[in-house]
């Protein structure tokens, strides 16, 4: 199962978009949603008003749907995502763990994204966390820290813990001056650690043109303004030389798949 909520730690919508492609590269069906009523402050979150191709004024409700994936890998997927709730959070977590019981799942993966002291121009850290000794140490991940303000993912958590249904985090960084924009660099790395960790196919490398054009739009923002460039240049040297911020291996690793790709499409413009 893999979890991703709109909300307090979607920064650059990067972990509900690593959701959606799951559900969209897949072969997807919805299996179940909860009852928008149940959970939301309509004056807070509001419902969306459209119009179908009928031109019939449609409303689209927030609220937390289930799809059941077929993957073209050895193992299957449910994706949970949708808009974190104002209401009922305990009851949201249980409801989860039914689906998680009555379904054998093996492993729920929650997505998140936070903003963080880094460059764009970097690879994408992802931090992966589990509170799970063993199931840490077997995926090389860390124990959790966060202390603070939490949300229905980590009420999700600890209930899954206590009854030691295996859960884990995965945690892209998004660079804190890009905050509002979707971040397909971020979503990528999410994929692709997913991809990792489950060997689930994710199809991860077709963001590559998304994510080349969302950095080339930063550089341009960066290029006109000379505070920008100073700070970013300040940026880049820090990261660059705080060892706990080094990117994985596999982090470095795939943005040079993601480099070879550009070369091997024509896509890299050549040296002057």
């Amino acid at each position: 199962m893999v979890l991703a909520l709109r909300g307090l730690f979607d920064a650059g919508k990067a972990s509900t978009n690593a959701a959606m492609w799951i559900r969209e590269h897949t072969d997807a069906e919805l299996i179940a949603e909860f009852d928008p009523e149940e959970l939301y402050n309509f004056s807070q979150v509001r419902p969306l008003t459209a119009f179908d191709g009928a031109g019939n004024r449609i409303i689209e409700w927030p609220t937390i749907r289930i799809y059941g994936c077929r993957t073209e890998g050895a193992r299957d997927v449910m994706v949970v995502v949708g808009t974190e709730p104002q209401f009922r959070w305990a009851g949201v977590a249980d409801a989860i763990i039914e689906i998680v019981r009555h379904s054998a799942t093996s492993l729920v993966v929650t997505l998140g994204s936070t903003l963080a002291m880094t460059p764009h121009t970097r690879p994408a850290r992802v931090i992966g966390s589990s509170g799970d000794a063993v199931l840490a140490q077997r995926m090389q991940l860390r124990p959790p820290t966060y202390e603070g303000p939490t949300g229905v993912i980590g009420v999700l958590h600890e209930a899954l813990e206590r009854r030691f249904i295996p859960v884990l985090s995965l945690r892209a960084e998004v660079p804190h001056y890009v905050p509002g924009a979707p971040n397909p660099k971020a979503t990528q790395a999410l994929l692709r650690r997913l991809q990792q960790l489950s060997e689930i196919p994710m199809k991860y490398e077709e963001l590559d043109g998304q994510v080349h054009d969302w950095v080339r739009q930063v550089d341009a923002a960066v290029a006109a303004d000379e505070e920008s460039r100073v700070y970013l240049a300040q940026l880049e040297e820090r990261v660059d030389h705080d060892e706990d911020r080094l990117p994985s291996g596999d982090d470095v690793a795939g943005e040079l798949e993601a480099y070879l790709r550009e070369l091997g499409s024509g896509e890299q413009n050549p040296p002057d």
